[in-house]
């Protein structure tokens, strides 16, 4: 079996926008930024032959605040310029009681029974509670990316740090 590294992309592989303290996803292609470290970090991950799986949920195209296009252009574009080997997306709302919306752990389990991951051999990497409790329903350990936004972040992640590249050095350290 295969261990992955499934990501979660706004905040994380891309920049954020923040309002009152709230993180909120680029709007549209134009304002779709790849932070600093991104590149190096999944460089080192696929050093450590770790399948590296964007998770993301984007509901704006359900809100109808963006067009799906423009969602598939970003991802797209995020895939090729950091090399991704896939991407999971969910378009739903949260009232669309979906298993595929994080925190239900349904992204990951899909591309998990898709590329032959071994749960206990890989990690979940997000900037929010959504992101942690789907990794940890999905049977992974995890590392909280904190932003300090306004939002409880979540009580029980596995490790907590300040940026993807302070996570994948962690991994390569510790050698877990």
């Amino acid at each position: 079996m295969n261990k992955a590294v499934f990501l979660d992309r706004d905040g994380v592989i891309n920049k954020i926008y923040i309002k009152d303290g709230l993180p909120f996803s680029p709007s549209s292609f134009k304002e779709l930024e790849i932070l600093p470290g991104v590149k190096e970090s999944i460089i080192l991950l696929k050093e450590l032959n770790f399948i590296c799986l964007l998770v993301t949920n984007q509901p704006d195209v359900s809100r109808g605040k963006i067009k799906m296009d423009e969602v598939v252009k970003m991802n797209n574009f995020i895939k090729n310029e950091i090399q991704l080997d896939e991407i999971f997306v969910c378009f739903h709302d949260d009232k669309d009681k979906c298993n595929c919306r994080k925190p239900q752990p349904g992204l990951l389990l899909e591309a998990a029974k898709k590329w032959n991951v071994d749960m206990t051999k890989s990690f979940m990497i997000g900037d929010r509670r959504k992101d942690i409790e789907a990794g940890l329903a999905a049977g992974c350990r995890t590392f909280f990316l904190d932003n300090n936004y306004k939002e409880n972040p979540p009580n029980d992640s596995t490790f907590i740090v300040s940026s993807l590249l302070e996570a994948t050095t962690f991994i390569k350290k510790k050698n877990i």
